[in-house]
């Protein structure tokens, strides 16, 4: 019986860390792609700028 409880504790506890680290991990990919998402933003931005001083300089 003691046997049997120490099993379910450390399975209730496996899935408890398991769900928490899901948890984890998504907010991590959300995190990721925002984080992805503002430099490409940047980039672009970035290039037009390039762009326009490089065609201003032309005139």
């Amino acid at each position: 019986m003691r046997a049997m409880l120490f099993v379910v504790g450390v399975v209730g506890g496996a899935l408890i860390l398991l769900g928490l680290l899901l948890e984890a991990v998504r907010w991590l990919v959300i995190i990721g792609l925002v984080a992805l998402l503002v430099v490409i933003v940047l980039a672009f931005l970035r290039g037009r700028q390039s762009v326009h001083r490089h065609s201003a300089g032309r005139r």
